[in-house]
């Protein structure tokens, strides 16, 4: 079965690392540049493999990273604001998993990302692959005791 998930992940152009038996596959869906400031929106599924259980337990998120310069209103009176700023964020899934196009997701983010990347798709790849090698799948919304 990693070999299947493997040659997915391949497939796809995600990125696929396991450690201690915690399984992660990542891809960058979308990424917007502007002056000075870089945005990157990334997909990431975690998932361990239980051989003795014959189970696969999976979750998935969104997180956006950014970096660069940043205006806005701050306590200086005006819409500028002086500096370097990153910023890391992070949403978590409902209990049904993350389903629809990036433009959906992305008005969460208040942002217009251009990307059409179905997140069904790898959670069903995966538990169909856990199925066909007679394990059982289990989603769950926040990766706490995979």
């Amino acid at each position: 079965m990693e070999d299947k998930i493997r040659n997915y992940a391949q497939e796809i152009g995600a990125e696929l690392k396991e450690k201690n038996g915690l399984w992660e596959l990542s891809k960058l869906v979308a990424e917007r540049k502007a002056f000075l400031s870089k945005k990157k929106l990334t997909y990431t599924a975690k998932f361990r493999i239980n051989s003795d259980e014959k189970k696969v337990v999976l979750s998935e998120y969104l997180a956006e990273k950014g970096s660069g310069l940043s205006s806005g209103g701050g306590d200086f009176g005006s819409d500028m604001s002086p500096g370097f700023g990153f910023k890391t964020t992070s949403y978590k899934t409902g209990t049904s998993g993350i389903s629809g196009s990036i433009q959906e997701q992305s008005d969460l983010f208040g942002k217009q990302y251009t990307y059409d990347f179905k997140y069904e798709a790898v959670r069903q790849k995966i538990e169909t692959l856990a199925l066909e090698a007679g394990f059982a799948f289990e989603y769950k919304v926040l990766p706490v005791g995979l």
